[in-house]
């Protein structure tokens, strides 16, 4: 199994106010749901209107699906009219029986910190 995470950073130069900024995020989060059906999650910059971060998540048994999904998703990022993307992250590593993922009982506070 093989987990892939996308992070994005935007600026949103036309938001004047927080619920601008969510108003593009929102359509940017729904449009990522709906074609690519991956998950999504605003993970940084909640409390500037200019700013913000928007992490992409899949899981699939093939790497290079991981990968196309992930691509096609910065992909749609970079072409946004309302946002610029300033920044972007992707991390897929293999998980579970045949890749070096941790068992859950592995985990201790300080490997979750």
């Amino acid at each position: 199994m093989f987990v892939g995470v996308l992070r994005l950073t935007f600026h949103i130069p036309g938001a004047r106010s927080l619920k601008d900024r969510r108003q593009v995020v929102r359509s940017f989060k729904d449009r990522v749901q709906a074609r690519l059906r991956a998950s999504v999650a605003e993970v940084g910059g909640l409390d500037q209107h200019q700013r913000a971060v928007i992490a992409v998540a899949v899981v699939s048994n093939e790497a290079a699906r991981v990968d196309e999904i992930l691509s096609s998703a910065a992909s749609m990022a970079a072409t946004l009219r309302d946002a610029v993307l300033t920044d972007r992250a992707t991390e897929i590593i293999a998980f579970g029986e045949e890749g070096r993922g941790m068992q859950a009982d592995a985990l201790t506070p300080e490997a979750l910190s």
